[in-house]
């Protein structure tokens, strides 16, 4: 998993842009849980919402989890 590996940015992350690997590294620190950039770039694939550059905001993505939990998928 070594190729996947990102340098943090010397300003450090920007939660309303992150890479899904940055996203994914976050995410598993603060959630407890693993999360990979594939498994993000599935969400993507499946409709959750990405900036125009690609990259993820954790807000917006945060709030398409929840309402596809609360539709059932």
């Amino acid at each position: 998993m070594a190729e996947n590996r990102e340098a943090t940015p010397a300003a450090g992350l920007n939660p309303n842009a992150l890479t899904p690997t940055n996203a994914a590294r976050l995410l598993t620190k603060v959630g407890g849980q693993p999360v990979t950039p594939e498994m993000l770039q599935a969400d993507l694939e499946a409709g959750a919402p990405a900036n125009a550059d690609g990259t993820i905001n954790l807000v917006h993505y945060a709030a398409w989890l929840v309402r596809e939990m609360a539709s059932g998928d």
